[in-house]
């Protein structure tokens, strides 16, 4: 089992054309992932990587019946992608591209909100979503880990990479990327919702990191609504105060956003946290090891 992507899942790339399209394009296929089509309204009707490209994502989803988009374009047209994935419908819009102006990320959620929701938004700045051994769709390294029971929520795409490798002996149901702007669409706790509901998930890592309060409140969900186990990661201990670091959405402000507060607020509700993401991995063993 994994969430939202499967070995039936048909990708298009948005941008796949350009040169970070074609290159994770041929990552992805070479993992095995359905991509069936890519969209470039300016190359419409011929074909890339012995792909056909079209000219909207509505129509590339009405020929290939294509479920999942995958951008990779430049942030100056970002907003405008995600709209028109959205305007298509479809369920499962995931948008790698790094830079995206936050007051563009804000209108184009608010527009996914006003249309129904009926596309989950997952980024931008993320490394994507990785289903180990069905499917790919993104920038995760596919060669890194194995199929498994371990869900995977992180703001940070290295340390993404990092967990996966070193829990590759148990392996994982899906990997999210959700990525660390200020703004995002998926977030911590929609995965926690997913993977406490996913039959083939028995324990879960989530990755945070200094800034915002959204591990925060993933604790208060945690409490309520998990109970499979969970083990975490704050990045930033030694992060100094007021300065933005790596990701946008990583400034703290007073004691608002430290690791530490991050780290006693999940430790309260009985999420393990390691000092640091090999001691994460650790702890994650240790469970799997028991059940």
């Amino acid at each position: 089992m994994a969430i939202w992507l499967t070995e039936n899942s048909k990708i298009i790339v948005q941008g796949m054309t350009g040169s970070e399209g074609t290159k994770h394009t041929r990552r992805m296929l070479a993992a095995g992932s359905r991509v069936v089509g890519g969209v470039n309204a300016r190359k419409a009707g011929t074909t890339h990587e012995g792909l056909p490209v079209f000219g909207t994502v509505k129509e590339a989803m009405e020929k290939t019946r294509a479920d999942v988009s995958v951008v990779f374009v430049p942030p100056a047209f970002t907003k405008d992608a995600v709209k028109e994935a959205v305007d298509a419908e479809i369920p499962l819009c995931v948008v790698i591209t790094e830079g995206v102006p936050v007051h563009d990320t804000t209108e184009f959620w608010a527009y996914a909100t006003e249309k129904g929701n009926k596309t989950r938004i997952i980024g931008p700045n993320c490394p994507g979503i990785a289903s180990p051994g069905a499917s790919n769709a993104g920038i995760i390294p596919a060669d890194i880990t194995t199929a498994g029971r371990i869900g995977l929520v992180s703001k940070s795409g290295t340390l993404t990479y990092q967990l996966m490798y070193e829990l590759r002996d148990f392996g994982f149901s899906t990997a999210v990327g959700i990525g660390g702007d200020p703004v995002i669409g998926t977030t911590h706790i929609d995965c926690l919702q997913a993977f406490q509901d996913d039959p083939g998930t028995d324990a879960i890592v989530m990755i945070g990191e200094i800034g915002g309060d959204a591990e925060e409140r993933a604790a208060a969900y945690i409490e309520k609504h998990v109970t499979k186990p969970v083990v975490a990661y704050v990045a930033g201990f030694t992060a100094p105060e007021g300065k933005t670091m790596g990701h946008a959405g990583a400034i703290v402000s007073g004691s608002a956003g430290t690791a530490q507060a991050k780290k006693e607020a999940l430790e309260k509700v009985g999420v393990r946290v390691g000092k640091t993401p090999s001691e994460t991995a650790r702890l994650m063993r240790e469970i799997m090891q028991s059940r």
